[in-house]
């Protein structure tokens, strides 16, 4: 037998878990950006060989794309970014984290609410990768394995998209404009 609860974080609550991540954030700046990377990665291991939560599981998922997203070539990822999101993997290699990990059901609470802080505050980068990700897909597909895809290409086909779309959608006022006139 399951059980479903659900709680509602006040913003007191969720400034207690950023203050904590913070925290964290400041003990992590005794390892390097590889360091931080390689550990929380070892974590996501750990967290996908114990029997997650689905609550946990999903949000893994997009913790596990912003570490691939740091660690793109291609992508080129804006330092200012990079050091937010190396910030926020802080706290996964902090082994003082709130809820012991080994609790059953309850040990990776903390973490998954981590991780939804972070996807909150990194939601629009990880769309973008994730938009990335396709396009980059599809034009190795369409090109080879020798298309050269990284962000500067992909901005530009999105540059390309979007002036064509601009360009339809004045042809289709300039239409309608020049048929309500007839009638």
């Amino acid at each position: 037998m399951s059980i479903s609860i659900s709680f509602e974080l006040t913003d007191s609550d969720l400034e207690h878990f950023r203050s904590a991540l913070e925290t964290a954030s400041e003990r992590a700046h005794q390892y390097s950006d590889q360091e931080i990377l390689k550990k929380a990665g070892e974590t996501c291991r750990q967290m996908e060989g114990a029997e997650l939560p689905a609550f946990v599981s999903d949000r893994l998922k997009s913790l596990e794309m912003l570490m691939a997203a740091v660690q793109d070539e291609e992508w080129q990822m804006p330092e200012d970014e990079r050091k937010s999101v190396l910030t926020s993997l802080a706290y996964f290699v902090d082994p003082q984290d709130m809820v012991p990990d080994n609790i059953p059901g309850l040990g990776y609470l903390d973490d998954a609410i981590m991780i939804e802080l972070v996807i909150r505050d990194l939601s629009q980068d990880l769309s973008a990768y994730s938009e990335f990700c396709s396009y980059r897909e599809t034009e190795e597909k369409r090109r080879g394995d020798a298309a050269k895809v990284d962000r500067e290409s992909w901005l530009d086909g999105k540059r390309s998209q979007l002036r064509a779309t601009l360009r339809k959608n004045r042809q289709s006022r300039m239409r309608k404009s020049v048929f309500s006139r007839i009638m």
